[in-house]
């Protein structure tokens, strides 16, 4: 189950996600992450599980400027795995 906790200062939205996070609540996150502030981060620090499709839009959210912090060390070695078998 994905708990999603939005605090926004200014121009500035942090979503803390919480617990497993799958593929299908990937659209969850982009409609919090919409909130036309210019800069977001996405706290990981209580991620516990995920999936490649979540990886890769982990990348993509990277890719697009968007900081990620206290990525939990499985998942930013997945991700640089991913982005050397992609390149």
């Amino acid at each position: 189950m994905l708990r999603i906790e939005k605090d926004s200062e200014g121009c500035v939205s942090r979503l803390r996600l919480s617990g497993r996070i799958q593929s299908d609540r990937i659209a969850c996150i982009r409609s919090a992450m919409n909130d036309g502030c210019a800069r977001i981060i996405l706290d990981l620090s209580e991620v516990t599980l995920v999936d490649i499709p979540v990886v890769r839009f982990l990348i993509r959210c990277e890719d697009e400027g968007i900081e990620l912090v206290q990525c939990p060390p499985y998942v930013r070695e997945w991700m640089l795995r991913e982005r050397t078998e992609g390149a």
